[in-house]
């Protein structure tokens, strides 16, 4: 890797780390169920799960009977999924890794998911060979990507407007872009490649102000985001976001209820 890649891994992992992502991962357990349930997986299938987070696709699939092991950049990230298995009864593997620089031989796993995770890694054409080469010839790459024309590829946007990205690093959205997935995939080896679209719904027991504050003091893009403003460029993005949140609230004042479309891509090898 060259010092710039290292400099801008060493900051993902810093970002990811940052705030407490389990607290925004226990109000998506529904949503990445659903998807395990809906991909096809079966018992004794060997899944990896890229950019695992706290294991909210691993879980449910070890709980299937798929034989799981969850990697994430993150160690707190790590250290969270491996409690939470535990607290489960469920078994699988948790480790630290690198979604462009997995750890494994290639044609290993039956199954190689990820949802919200892999689409975050800088160099998207690297972590497309990745997922791919891991995979066994016929098994499946599943993923979950943020669109960016849906609620959260507008976040992203205005994220950015006020901390903008690494130079040259591609938007995390553009995994969203169906024409996009399938280019990428099929350039890695995939050799057959569909997506749908797919509706999350965030569902908040609390007004969009209060939202806004949950994410900057949990969520580790927006805290960290938050962390390089001034106070009043804070002010501003807070502002912002809770005007985000709320234009796009179909729940009420004081119960926040926004969909967050997002892109489902299957690919074979």
């Amino acid at each position: 890797m060259s010092p710039d890649i290292q400099q801008v891994k060493q900051g993902m992992k810093a970002v990811w780390e940052a705030g407490d992502f389990g607290q925004i991962a226990a109000r998506m357990t529904a949503n990445a169920e659903a998807f395990v349930g809906r991909i096809g997986l079966k018992a004794g299938d060997k899944v990896l799960d890229v950019a695992c987070g706290t294991g909210n696709l691993a879980i449910p699939a070890a709980r299937m009977g798929c034989e799981v092991t969850g990697v994430d950049i993150a160690a707190n990230l790590v250290a969270q999924a491996r409690q939470r298995a535990q607290r489960e009864g469920v078994k699988a593997d948790f480790q630290e890794g690198d979604a462009e620089a997995l750890a494994f031989a290639d044609n290993t796993f039956d199954a190689v998911i990820t949802m919200f995770g892999a689409m975050f890694a800088p160099r998207p054409d690297v972590t497309a060979k990745e997922l791919v080469r891991v995979a066994k010839p016929g098994g499946l790459i599943a993923m979950a990507n943020w669109t960016p024309e849906g609620f959260v590829g507008a976040m992203f946007k205005l994220n950015a407007k006020y901390v903008p990205p690494p130079e040259g690093m591609p938007s995390p959205a553009q995994w969203g872009i169906p024409a996009t997935a399938e280019e990428r995939l099929r350039a890695a080896g995939a050799r057959s490649v569909e997506s749908k679209k797919v509706i999350n719904v965030f569902d908040f027991p609390f007004g969009p102000r209060q939202v806004v504050e949950f994410f900057r003091e949990y969520f580790g893009p927006t805290k960290v985001a938050f962390s390089k403003l001034d106070a009043a460029k804070q002010r501003e993005l807070a502002q912002e976001l809770e005007a985000l949140w709320a234009k796009h609230n179909r729940g009420t004042a004081d119960h926040t209820v926004v969909d967050g479309e997002y892109l489902e891509v299957r690919a074979r090898k």
